[in-house]
């Protein structure tokens, strides 16, 4: 009996225990998925939480719901893995050895990598919306705000979710408009990148949009530290910023088992094969999502596109086959931009996003690097995609190369 381990049940272990499921002969291939947390949360839904659209029911679910008859499901913490014995340790002292290895652990926060950000004013004046906890204290506060000065600050690249931060001041400004104090409300966009994205087109689209909104974009800030007393933001360079409330995406590092084993690099993201997904230095081992470092968005498309390969090559590795599957880099993103509308972007390693339409040529229906009520829709319904038939492994009418189709030069 052949035993294949899949450290993570988020996005990617979900997606990959449904599908090896199905493929592997049940009598060959005993499959066991490992997660600390019982809940799946719908991540991109942490991002409508503070403005009241989403509730902590929406976006989350039990994870059991979502691993298939035949997988075994353990709820407990990774200690540590020790890839040269096959073996991953459990907190507890529970031992699984595996013959094949998938690790799909993700990133966490680590908000005590700047000084002072995990200080007096957490969660009551400086918050993270990549959680359900600080989503859901940055909600309360704002039902009683009255206004001032709003920073929404990056900490340092890479973390996951890029647009996310972006996305943060248009519904920002959308919510403070609808509740009549928009004017009361300065909003500032701080980022460690020379402008508001790291791709040129869509910096230059969503730029022009932060402007007309009236968000100031504070470029190449690099935090040093947060002072609590005096509420501000001091760089490196000892420039300051001050706020009256301070959303910030905190440092994401890897796992802390990824850490403890010793198998990533210096923010615990673990040495991936860009093309074929299979770990560097570990033949038996291959890594889905944000858990590697591959050079692309850590982002739920790039998951559910990488997937497609890790399922190719898994099959081609353990039958002694070359690993023909190759991953290209490709990610899309739906932008929310406030006010009922939003825009959608597509690219690779090689490609920066384009304009055009998508997913079908000359039709669409949603507007590549466009700002129109067509892509807002699409961010709403992909919550429904997501629950229903992504994570179950279904296929989508998406394929994992990206497409030129479309799109104009």
């Amino acid at each position: 009996m052949k035993k294949l381990v899949i450290l993570g049940a988020g996005t990617g272990g979900t997606i990959m225990a449904n599908r090896l499921r199905k493929s592997l002969d049940r009598s060959g291939w005993e499959i066991t998925i490992v997660d600390e947390e019982k809940n799946h949360y719908y991540q991109p839904g942490f991002l409508f939480i503070p403005f009241g659209i989403y509730t902590r029911q929406d976006v989350t679910k039990p994870k059991a719901n979502f691993i298939p008859s035949g997988v075994k499901l353990m709820f407990n913490k990774i200690d540590r893995i020790e890839p040269e014995k096959n073996k991953v340790l459990l907190e507890g002292g529970t031992i699984l050895n595996y013959d094949w290895l998938i690790i799909a652990t993700g990133t966490r926060m680590v908000p005590e990598e700047t000084p002072g950000l995990k200080d007096k004013l957490w969660y009551k004046k400086i918050f993270d919306f990549y959680t359900i906890e600080g989503a859901i204290a940055l909600y309360e506060f704002f039902r009683s705000w009255e206004g001032g000065k709003l920073v929404m600050a990056i900490s340092e690249m890479p973390f996951k979710c890029p647009v996310a931060p972006l996305e943060f001041v248009f519904l920002a400004d959308h919510h403070f408009t609808e509740i009549g104090i928009r004017d009361k409300v300065d909003i500032s966009f701080v980022t460690p990148l020379p402008g508001a994205f790291t791709k040129p087109r869509t910096s230059k689209l969503l730029g022009e949009l932060l402007k007309e909104k009236n968000i100031e974009v504070i470029p190449e800030f690099y935090i040093e530290r947060i002072d609590n007393d005096e509420q501000k933001l001091i760089s490196y360079d000892q420039k300051e910023i001050p706020f009256d409330v301070l959303a910030i995406v905190p440092v994401n590092m890897g796992s802390d088992a990824i850490e403890r084993s010793g198998m990533g690099d210096d923010l615990s993201f673990i040495p991936t094969d860009k093309y074929t997904l299979r770990s560097e230095k570990y033949e038996n081992i291959f890594v889905l999502g944000d858990a590697s470092n591959i050079p692309t968005s850590k982002a739920g498309s790039v998951v559910h596109f990488a997937s497609e390969v890790v399922y190719e090559n898994f099959h081609s590795a353990i039958e002694g086959r070359p690993l023909k599957a190759k991953f290209d880099g490709h990610s899309n993103c739906y932008i929310e931009t406030g006010a009922g509308k939003g825009s959608i972007i597509d690219f690779n390693y090689e490609t920066e996003p384009l304009p055009g339409n998508f997913p079908l040529p000359g039709i669409g229906p949603f507007g590549l690097l466009q700002n129109t009520k067509m892509n807002h829709y699409g961010k709403v319904l992909f919550r429904w995609i997501y629950w229903h038939l992504l994570i179950k492994g279904k296929e989508l009418p998406i394929e994992s190369e990206m497409s030129m189709a479309g799109k104009h030069l």
